[in-house]
């Protein structure tokens, strides 16, 4: 509120200053000074319309190959706010295909992407979903049984999952080209209350890789460690940018981590909602041992549990955090030498490595790092300075 105060005081200066010049000018030259103060007006007033037209809800960053955007949370959380987030992103993306979209996510309510997928279907687009059986079974929540009926009536098949572990995905595929993903899941509350990450990636290679992924729960209707280990594609050269894919469990996903996490040399930061995984936590604490910058955020809730690795790095003295975001922090990322970047649906956990449905990416592209270090700034600003609970 100073800052504003200041600024207005200020304006009010120079609304004076400017006032007594134009009762000393002459009448040309106030006139042509008129004229010019009508079109800063008219310049300013456009700028202002156009940044009215960007969508409120992310910050976003962009290469040859990708689009990245990150969910803008506020506290307290105000529904009429609720627009321009990452959902606008995906129904864009399903607007646009033109043979195929297949989709698998853990959990689902957002009623504009159901409507999206509705009407790909309607103008002939095979559309079909993977998803997790206890999200379907929630009869207590009416958005996610809303937003189920909607492809039901559709006639869009949807295969579940039917185990104890969960099916956490959270992937798009549109016409064999383009994959969304990250650690956005398809609801209100992933969009506009918790932190998270959606990224869309144009390249057929990255697309098989998805789509092999895709057909072993949907067609062979493999879940889990029954699912076959074979990638088209498992390290891939796109727009420059090295990327690797896995797939947990069948990919063992954590020992990927970790060689990543060993080449190591300057620093590491990450983001993680759960952080569990003794063998991911050991190969950051014998890197900050050695020498390293690091810094992490941990999703408050569970962080002061037992086997949460959030006690184990403070007591080493590591610059680690619980976040600020009251609601939820559900990245999972890890950004070494601000050049690879780690991100995905993987908890760094034990039940992601072994028993869930998920998808690593590991992708060496220093503006893609970039983006990510500035959300890890973001996100720590806000654990430093949380905002206090209403």
């Amino acid at each position: 509120m100073n800052g504003r105060r200041s600024n207005n005081r200020e304006a009010e200066a120079v609304a004076r200053a400017l006032g007594g010049f134009l009762k000393r000018s002459n009448p040309t030259t106030r006139l042509v000074l008129v004229g010019v103060l009508l079109l800063l007006l008219v310049g300013a007033a456009y700028l202002v319309w156009k940044q009215s037209q960007k969508p409120s809800g992310t910050e976003h960053a962009s290469g040859d190959w990708y689009e990245l955007h990150f969910t803008s949370p506020e506290y307290p959380t105000n529904k009429a706010n609720y627009k321009g987030g990452l959902d606008t992103h995906l129904v864009r993306l399903i607007d646009k295909a033109k043979k195929t979209v297949d989709l698998a996510d853990y959990d689902f309510d957002l009623q504009n992407v159901a409507d999206a997928l509705v009407a790909a279907k309607e103008r002939g687009v095979q559309v079909r979903m993977v998803t997790d059986s206890e999200t379907v079974e929630n009869t207590k929540d009416e958005e996610i049984q809303a937003a189920f009926k909607k492809l039901r009536d559709a006639h869009i098949p949807i295969v579940e999952d039917r185990r104890s572990a969960i099916m956490h995905h959270k992937f798009t595929i549109v016409d064999g080209e383009w994959v969304q993903t990250g650690s956005w899941n398809y609801t209100v509350n992933d969009t506009y209350r918790h932190n998270n990450h959606l990224i869309i990636i144009h390249s057929r290679e990255l697309a098989e890789n998805y789509t092999a992924e895709f057909e072993k729960m949907f067609v062979k209707k493999q879940f889990g460690a029954k699912k076959d280990k074979r990638v088209p594609y498992s390290v891939l050269t796109i727009g420059g940018a090295k990327v690797l894919t896995y797939f947990a469990p069948q990919d063992r996903v954590a020992g990927h981590i970790i060689d990543t996490i060993q080449t190591a040399r300057e620093s590491i930061y990450f983001m993680a909602f759960s952080f569990t995984h003794d063998g991911i936590g050991k190969a950051i604490l014998d890197k900050a041992k050695a020498g390293l910058k690091v810094g992490g955020v941990f999703e408050t809730t569970g962080s002061k549990t037992k086997n949460s690795e959030y006690g184990k790095m403070e007591q080493a003295g590591l610059d680690v955090y619980t976040d600020g975001n009251p609601y939820s922090m559900h990245h999972k990322v890890i950004i070494i030498d601000e050049r690879t970047v780690v991100f995905g649906s993987f908890n760094f956990s034990k039940n992601a490595d072994e028993s869930n449905d998920e998808n690593v990416l590991i992708v060496e592209d220093a503006n893609l790092a970039k983006a990510f270090k500035e959300e890890y700034d973001r996100i720590l600003a806000v654990a430093k300075n949380p905002p206090k609970k209403k």
